[in-house]
């Protein structure tokens, strides 16, 4: 059984276009396959090519507009988007300087790819190592962040008002979507996960549902007979 995530009411006030779309997917019975080898590079070289657009090659780069508004939604709740941007401005920027994205896993490659064509933050997270249901929500200050410096494990504490996912036990991702804690962190071995990606109202609907659809279908090629479960989310 999986929980649905919860989001604060106070997330309308920052991001009141926000909406997602929730993965579960349960890959216990399910078999072993491969994604095509270029995925990655595929969705690098769109970037570099610079996509995505609108359906208008005329105007302005759709991409460019839905991180501009991810670096309002950031500047709101007072953060630094130049210093701690969203995961997927971070993804753009590295393929823009640096030409690629090294591979890591097949999963974490596989969500990378649909973060950098869609120009949306894709998070991805083990589903058992969750204490509760995941809750977007505005820190007090109080809450535990597990995160590893300089190979020691140390515990940090989100700054008041700063947009956090978190579970029962603490932070789980900081800054909305900027630095993902190390306690849920997603392993090419674990079998439950939780997939979530993000948009805000410069991102058209339907390319919020190609996203999910393109995650979808390579996790079913990557974990065939996978049960996957979607729910779209929203303020």
């Amino acid at each position: 059984m999986f929980e649905s995530p919860v989001i604060d009411e106070r997330i309308k006030e920052i991001a009141p276009g926000f909406r997602a779309m929730s993965i579960h997917v349960d890959a216990t019975n399910a078999g072993e396959g491969s994604l095509h080898t270029g995925l990655l590079t595929d969705a690098c070289d769109y970037v570099l090519r610079g996509g995505p657009a609108w359906a208008d090659a005329h105007l302005t780069s759709w991409a460019d507009a839905h991180l501009t508004s991810w670096a309002d939604a950031y500047t709101r709740f007072g953060a630094k988007p130049n210093r701690t941007p969203c995961s997927a401005q971070a993804l753009r920027k590295r393929v823009l300087k640096d030409g690629m994205m090294p591979s890591i896993n097949p999963i974490v490659d596989l969500y990378n790819a649909v973060s950098l064509k869609y120009a949306i933050p894709v998070g991805g997270e083990n589903y058992d190592a969750y204490a509760g249901r995941p809750l977007l929500t505005v820190a007090d200050g109080r809450e535990r962040f597990e995160t590893v410096m300089n190979g020691e494990v140390v515990i940090e504490n989100p700054l008041p008002g700063e947009v956090i996912w978190r579970d029962d036990a603490g932070v789980t991702c900081r800054r909305w979507n900027w630095r993902q804690g190390t306690r849920t962190r997603l392993d090419a071995t674990d079998r439950r996960m939780w997939f979530v990606l993000e948009s805000l109202e410069t991102m058209p609907v339907g390319a919020l549902a190609e996203a999910s659809d393109m995650l979808v279908e390579g996790l079913n090629t990557l974990m065939p007979d996978c049960l996957v479960f979607a729910q779209r989310i929203a303020v």
